[in-house]
């Protein structure tokens, strides 16, 4: 009776082995790529303004053929080469599913763009260099005025500089108010640079310090960067928006009707419902 109690037991122990080998080895199969030829890849939620251009960019950097790497190693190597080589993603997780490895991650969206000599690049709202794409489906506002500049950060670090954070503030507060108030329209669309040649005042303290100008080459006039607005005795910010919503809202365009904007006087009494914006 011991015998075979122990023979029971012996194939018990196999049993559970070979059944936890099966399991195992349809996790494997499950969760690593095929042992030939190119890894499918999928990007997980890709905002509308991504261009194929783009998609095609960190596909590449993320295509592997896994006979020159080791299963086990294709997920953490597709996830080094992403983060070192696309400056476009940040927070980057790559993860196996069946035979397809997924890339996720938040995308930096570009909110100006800068040109000096042959050379673009944008920037984001957190000022990270991003490489020049073509992105048609995004109303990309280019940043002027800067001065000559010897170095530029490399796309992904980001670039500290007072008179560039400026404009890309005040073009990632336009950006949430067309979000909310003109999605369908953007008034950023009808923006085509914005001009920090004064900023702080360096060439003439009076004029104004920032700004913008319409594809019609309308002016703008924004004033002091924002949060200056009482040191320069300045509508406040709140009214600036006010005021230029107001306008966009009310005759549909920033083009043909006017040769400035002008939005930083306080005495402009026109009046606008500030508190909806």
């Amino acid at each position: 009776m011991i015998i075979i109690l122990k023979v029971l037991a012996a194939g018990c122990v196999i049993g559970g082995v070979v059944i936890g080998l099966i399991f195992l080895e349809k996790y494997v199969k499950g969760n690593v790529p095929a042992a030939e030829g190119m890894v499918d890849l999928e990007l997980a939620d890709v905002p509308i303004w991504v261009s194929d251009e783009l998609k095609e960019k960190v596909r590449a950097a993320a295509t592997v053929n896994v006979g020159d790497v080791p299963g086990e190693d294709i997920v953490p190597f597709v996830q080094r080469n992403v983060e070192h080589l696309i400056a476009w993603l940040d927070d980057v997780k790559v993860r196996a599913i069946q035979n397809v490895l997924r890339v996720e991650g938040r995308w930096r969206k570009p909110i100006g763009i800068l040109k000096f000599g042959q050379l673009e690049f944008y920037v984001d709202a957190e000022q990270v260099v991003l490489d020049f794409v073509p992105l048609p489906e995004l109303p990309i506002v280019e940043i002027k005025g800067l001065p000559p500049v010897t170095k530029i950060p490399p796309p992904g670090e980001v670039w500290q500089r007072e008179d560039m954070a400026a404009a890309v503030m005040i073009l990632d507060r336009l950006d949430h108010m067309d979000k909310t108030l003109t999605p369908d329209k953007p008034l950023l669309s009808e923006i085509d640079h914005i001009d920090v040649s004064n900023f702080n005042g360096r060439q003439n303290s009076r004029d104004a310090h920032i700004i913008l100008y319409s594809k019609d080459d309308s002016q703008i006039i924004w004033g002091a960067e924002l949060n200056k607005w009482q040191q320069n005795l300045e509508s406040t910010d709140e009214e600036k928006l006010a005021k230029l919503y107001g306008y966009y809202k009310d005759y549909g365009t920033l083009s043909g009707r006017a040769k400035f904007i002008n939005l930083r006087d306080p005495r402009d009494k026109i009046p606008l419902p500030i508190d909806r914006y």
